[in-house]
């Protein structure tokens, strides 16, 4: 297969969201040190786009999550791992002949000189993804098909495919991009594919501190001149926050099929045409426990609001909200706070979410417990 014919037609979907790249078995340390001297790991899942599926689904939307692992052990443990959280795996591909990727971590923050990563996924089978070996009906069958700059860096075959997905024609659904630079996969590359990507999509979601790295444009401003094409792009920025550009939110032709076109009611199929609408939205004040996964659970909690067809505000607060779930425990994924929950938090005025503070157990506490603050 070399994937959908031009003007392919989309049967009415069934599924929130679909995501598509690698999942690894990650090796969680038992106690803080370097990997020289930890004795003993857990086993866990890792990987971005899996994240946002396990994520959604547990926040009770219909996920996907497509991609490619060994016929092996631990292609059997991402399977089923990422099944138990609901997410529909029935598109995942085995490979008989490449395995399955891990990586070992430190349990210090990865922002530190201290935290180590070692990786062992180089010539695993999710980099052997390619247009012609990934089941497209499954991938266009979505409201919305989220993907990351992760995939684009595994291998020519992976950058090739999301050069396809992104591709504009009809039938498209609603294409989400988390750019998700990551400097060691590039090294020997060329990263400025991802903002070619980037341009391709309806959805971006990007980093201050990753625009700058990988192409060398500083501040939310020159992000969105330099990525115009998006109707929604938003650019993280840290304990600042986030600040979300909108513009042209109408239909149009890139995402026309009923699936892409009524996600989120409409607007968001919709090309940049028109003056932006540019949102800020701080970020809350966290405990956190470990910062690993918090920029897909945000990404989470957008998509989340996104499907709901909630006011752009809303939408970076779930993500916030998300996010603060994911920072508040030592892995990737979290049971998400109840929705009730978190559309009470998002609906507060803007003194009181300026002084919310979210410690470890809030999603679980009642919301009168003590580990959700308003000081």
């Amino acid at each position: 297969m070399s994937g959908p014919a031009a003007g392919t037609a989309v049967a009415a979907t069934t599924t929130d969201v679909v995501c598509l790249g690698e999942s690894m078995v990650t090796f969680l340390p038992s106690q803080p040190g370097r990997l020289a001297d930890v004795p003993s790991f857990g086993r866990g899942i890792g990987g971005a786009e899996s994240n946002v599926a396990c994520a959604l689904a547990a926040a009770g939307h219909r996920a996907a999550w497509v991609g490619r692992v060994g016929a092996d052990g631990f292609g059997d443990h991402l399977v089923e791992t990422i099944a138990s959280y609901g997410v529909d795996t029935s598109a995942v591909r085995r490979d008989p002949f490449r395995p399955t990727g891990i990586y070992f971590r430190t349990a210090t923050d990865r922002g530190t000189d201290t935290h180590e990563v070692a990786y062992y996924r180089a010539g695993s089978a999710a980099s052997a993804m390619s247009p012609a070996n990934v089941p497209y009906e499954e991938l266009f069958a979505g409201r919305i098909l989220h993907l990351s700059g992760i995939t684009a860096a595994l291998s020519d075959d992976c950058l090739a495919l999301l050069r396809e997905l992104t591709a504009a024609r009809p039938g498209r659904p609603l294409v989400s991009f988390d750019v998700n630079h990551r400097p060691h996969l590039w090294r020997g590359g060329d990263a400025s594919v991802l903002l070619e990507l980037a341009r391709r999509a309806d959805l971006v979601f990007v980093g201050e501190d990753e625009a700058e790295e990988a192409w060398g444009i500083v501040g939310a401003e020159a992000i969105r001149a330099a990525v115009p094409e998006p109707s929604v792009l938003v650019v993280k920025r840290g304990s600042a926050g986030a600040t979300v550009f909108a513009s042209g939110l109408r239909p149009g032709p890139r995402s026309s099929n009923a699936g892409g076109a009524e996600c989120g009611g409409a607007e968001d199929a919709a090309d940049a045409t028109g003056p932006d609408t540019v949102t800020h939205v701080p970020a809350l004040l966290v405990d956190v426990v470990a910062a690993v996964g918090a920029g897909d659970a945000f990404a989470a909690g957008f998509l989340s609001a996104t499907l709901r067809g909630l006011p752009v505000r809303d939408r970076v607060r779930h993500g916030h909200l998300m996010a603060a779930a994911v920072l508040t425990v030592p892995g990737d994924l979290t049971e998400p706070p109840a929705r009730d929950h978190a559309d009470r938090l998002v609906a507060l005025g803007d003194d009181a979410w300026g002084t919310l503070r979210l410690g470890p157990g809030w999603t679980a506490a009642d919301r009168a417990s003590e580990e959700v603050r308003t000081p």
